[in-house]
């Protein structure tokens, strides 16, 4: 660390050094009273942007410059901007950005170079509109059919292609000066517990969790800025019975100890229920401290993020924890801060805009996007489809599935796609009474489904629409490929991970056979379509 910038957080109050340990969420797309007051008092070490923050690129880059400067115009060090852009449909920022293919429709691509590119370029807005830290790539190992938070955030079911693939991810953030943070440690990807809403439990044993969820964590440990923690407990790794967000043996004697990180560890979201049903982010807080975190992410209530503060202020004054601990965090985020150049000012929105959402970038992610697009079945020869045949498309109800999830009203259609394309298309909702009226009237059928599990009124329509008209059906998946599972005697299958925009032009294209699908399945669905499946071979 340069010895200005070590000399300068040496002489901060008490108060201004557990302030850098903080990243806060706020409401508006403004700096809020609130959090311009908590930059005044504390000095925050970051904040963090939710789609509640955010209209477009131009207003995202001008809230950055505002916060950037409510942290200069309090003489208070400057701030890290993080936000989740983990790609496809946890993705924040959509407006006036390319959006690039979220992760499984990247480990169905396959390509790690497609995954450094896509964070490259990713990377390389986030930075112009003054964001520096990305609280991705999510590296858990998709094992859970039943988990309602990661399934398609994960890039695959193979613990070693999650690694290179998220490695990949780690190093293209980190090439256009973004910090890059991978998630979950030490592993959320086999819960069926959404930590947003309880405590999860994992009761592998120690054996199991270096084959399959540490694996991703060692790969990455080396070259990450940032390592995430998850509101998860392995009673394998710590019998306490503590989240391991605020388990020492975790934290300090796993990650730090075993692992070797050196780099920044910081909590999830402190009011996430899994911390604050059991524990409130006050104490939560101060336990995360003491356990080894270096950064404590609150989102959401200025009233707890004050709070908080006030209790590390307050455990470090009673000697629960030492102001030597405070420091050896702060060190770490202020040799980060340096690295990555946080605070350097932006340019202004004349020349960033041009750097945004450009040919190239667009090209990239419709590139990845097909190429993620996998037939695993075609058995009757439906596809592609026949252009001038009068199609029906059954279109799903889109809700989140998870509160990770980002969902647009905006997004469009596959119906729509096809419409574009072709003469004859009639779209109908799953929900609708008459989805099924007079299916004889089409000659071939789309039906669209969106983690059809989970949703009764998909799997009862798919039993239905297959009794009726089977022979000349073809389903699309547009989030999660295990719906195969839910209908698996349809004869022709298309997956594209993700319903956004771009994947739904990627459906439409390979439904007509505009370019032929290439992708494998990035994790296994049964013994018949196994992991690396395409159709054809």
């Amino acid at each position: 660390m340069g010895e200005q910038v070590q000399a300068g957080w040496r002489q901060f109050s008490l108060r201004e050094k557990i302030g850098q340990l903080f990243v806060f969420g706020f409401h508006g797309h403004e700096p809020s009273a609130e959090i311009e007051a908590l930059i005044e008092d504390y000095g925050v070490g970051g904040i963090i942007y939710f789609t509640r923050n955010i209209v477009d690129a131009k207003q995202v880059h001008a809230l950055s410059a505002g916060l950037m400067a409510s942290a200069k115009r309090s003489g208070r060090s400057p701030m890290f901007i993080a936000v989740d852009q983990e790609g496809g449909m946890v993705s924040r920022l959509v407006k006036g950005v390319t959006l690039m293919p979220g992760n499984m429709a990247l480990g169905a691509a396959g390509s790690a170079g497609g995954v450094f590119e896509s964070a490259a370029m990713c990377g390389e807005q986030l930075r112009a509109l003054g964001i520096n830290l990305n609280y991705a790539p999510c590296i858990d190992v998709n094992n859970n059919p039943d988990n309602p938070v990661i399934n398609v955030r994960s890039y695959s079911d193979r613990p070693e292609v999650v690694g290179e693939l998220g490695l990949a991810a780690v190093r293209g953030y980190q090439r256009s000066r973004v910090s890059a943070t991978v998630k979950h440690f030490p592993g959320h990807g086999d819960t069926s517990v959404d930590s947003h809403r309880d405590l999860p439990v994992l009761t592998h044993d120690r054996e199991r969790l270096d084959a399959i969820e540490l694996v991703p964590f060692k790969m990455a440990a080396g070259e990450t800025d940032m390592i995430m923690t998850a509101h998860v407990c392995l009673p394998a790794l710590d019998p306490s019975g503590v989240p391991s967000t605020l388990s020492e043996t975790v934290l300090s004697g796993l990650l730090r100890g075993e692992l070797g990180y050196e780099g920044v560890i910081v909590t999830d979201c402190l009011e996430m229920n899994a911390i604050d049903k059991f524990y409130g982010p006050a104490r939560g807080a101060v336990m995360a401290l003491q356990a080894g975190a270096d950064m404590v992410l609150i989102c959401h209530t200025a009233s707890k993020q004050r709070a908080a503060i006030e209790a590390v202020v307050a455990a470090v004054e009673s000697g629960e924890l030492t102001e030597a601990r405070i420091d050896a965090s702060l060190a770490r985020i202020m040799r980060l801060k340096e690295k990555r150049a946080v605070g350097e000012a932006l340019a202004p929105w004349a020349e960033v805009e041009p750097t945004l959402d450009t040919p190239d970038q667009q090209a990239a992610a419709r590139h990845w996007s097909e190429a993620s697009a996998t037939l695993v079945k075609n058995e009757r020869g439906l596809l592609p489809l026949r252009r001038e045949a009068k199609t029906l498309v059954l279109w799903p109800e889109i809700v989140t599935v998870s509160e990770a999830d980002e969902l647009l009203t905006d997004d469009g259609t596959l119906g729509g796609r096809l419409a574009a394309r072709m003469p004859h298309v009639t779209e109908r909702r799953v929900g609708d009474a008459d989805a099924l009226h007079d299916l004889a009237a089409f000659e071939q059928i789309v039906f669209v489904s969106y983690d059809a599990a989970k949703h009764a009124n998909e799997r009862e329509l798919a039993a239905r629409l297959l009794a009726e008209a089977g022979d000349r059906t073809v389903a699309v998946s547009v989030r999660n490929p295990l719906d195969l599972l839910v209908y698996p005697d349809v004869s022709a299958f298309l997956a594209v991970y993700e319903c956004r925009p771009l994947a739904l032009e990627s459906a439409a294209g390979a439904l007509l056979g505009e370019f032929t699908p290439t992708g494998r399945l990035p994790l296994t669905l049964s013994a018949q379509y196994p992991f690396g499946w395409r159709w054809g071979e």
